[in-house]
């Protein structure tokens, strides 16, 4: 089993898309093993995004992800994080296909609903950033039986 974290960004709150985004990564099969809910401080936004410092996009991205409350999130399956990254869709919303996250809501770039952890080594640290081992549930999923991977 592979963990992936997830966050629903300011707009995809802000426009209730919540429940959906959250419905498809459960419809796939992923469980959820840790969820909160906050405005990201910006010592916190900064550690997420620390690889982006310097780019010209980097203030804006900064002031968009502390605009609002974010939900974050952990999930776990099999092949999580190439799941979750298909289900969300391409990052730039005119190029996510139909059918993602993405592309069905998506209006732009910086305002593009989710982001999702690229690599294991990724998702580890962001993990880390948002939640503590005592946050993060293992529970007993009664639908493995016909899940694959469970």
């Amino acid at each position: 089993m592979e963990r992936t974290f997830v966050m629903i960004k300011p707009d995809g709150v802000g426009r209730r898309l919540c429940g959906e985004i959250i419905a498809r990564y459960e419809a796939k099969g992923l469980r959820l093993t840790g969820l909160k809910m906050q405005v990201l401080s910006e010592e916190l936004a900064a550690k997420h995004y620390a690889e982006h410092v310097g780019k010209p996009f980097y203030p804006g991205l900064l002031e968009f992800i502390t605009s609002g409350p974010t939900i974050q999130m952990v999930w776990e399956g099999a092949e999580a994080i190439d799941v979750v990254r298909k289900i969300n869709g391409a990052t730039h919303c005119l190029k996510a296909d139909v059918g993602t996250i993405r592309g069905d809501h998506g209006v732009n770039t910086r305002n593009n609903l989710v982001h999702a952890s690229d690599s294991p080594e990724t998702a580890a640290r962001e993990i880390a950033l948002y939640f503590d081992d005592s946050e993060l549930w293992d529970y007993a999923m009664l639908d493995g039986l016909w899940l694959a991977g469970s």
